[in-house]
């Protein structure tokens, strides 16, 4: 990737890695990466060591002062508020409002980030209805795997240990296909069979 970036723009490139919450991990101290026949060195950012002030100068780069070097986080995250409402475009202010409190939330409480920032402009936002439809998705799928497991165990007893490790890894439409399925199964290794062709 980075000798393809070199070879199309001929500029100097740099790696980051950014980490965002404070850790004692040794990983955050490391600059570079080795392996077998690769070495990569990169610029190693640690969020909670940073100022705050250079981050707060810049609309786009406030997101990430939630999280940056500060005697009073609270204060910091006042201050970070008051400059996202100072943003005069209110597509750009709604989007670095919402990429603020997620990268808040690493930090902060929930009930401080609704005193200070609009709870509808993160409802309304793209990003939380993409994390908002997964989790949905997720618990659907969690829903129909309990309710097949104990319609599989109530029909046949014990089911073999195989299958019931096969199962966990369906998606919701293979989970939603095998209770209808389930229904014209007369014995178990009609189950074994079809989990058969569905691997």
């Amino acid at each position: 990737m980075v000798y393809r970036l070199k070879r199309q723009y001929w500029c100097e490139i740099q790696q980051v890695v950014i980490f965002l919450q404070a850790t004692t991990s040794e990983m955050v101290f490391n600059s570079q990466y080795v392996d077998t026949n690769t070495i990569h060195k990169y610029r190693v950012i640690r969020m909670w060591e940073e100022e705050a002030a250079s981050l707060l100068a810049n609309p786009a780069l406030l997101p990430l002062a939630t999280l940056a070097k500060s005697d009073s986080p609270e204060n910091l995250l006042t201050q970070v508020a008051a400059a996202v409402n100072t943003i005069e475009s209110k597509k750009a202010r709604d989007n670095i409002s919402v990429c603020t409190q997620l990268l808040a939330g690493l930090r902060f409480n929930r009930n401080l980030l609704n005193q200070l920032f609009q709870e509808d402009i993160m409802e309304e936002s793209w990003v939380y209805q993409d994390i908002l439809q997964k989790g949905e998705q997720k618990g659907k799928r969690r829903e129909a795997l309990e309710l097949i497991l104990r319609m599989l165990k109530r029909r046949f007893g014990n089911i073999p240990a195989r299958i019931e490790q096969q199962l966990p890894n369906l998606g919701l439409t293979q989970l939603e296909d095998l209770a209808e399925e389930l229904l014209d199964f007369s014995q178990i290794d009609d189950l074994v069979k079809y989990m058969a062709n569905i691997s």
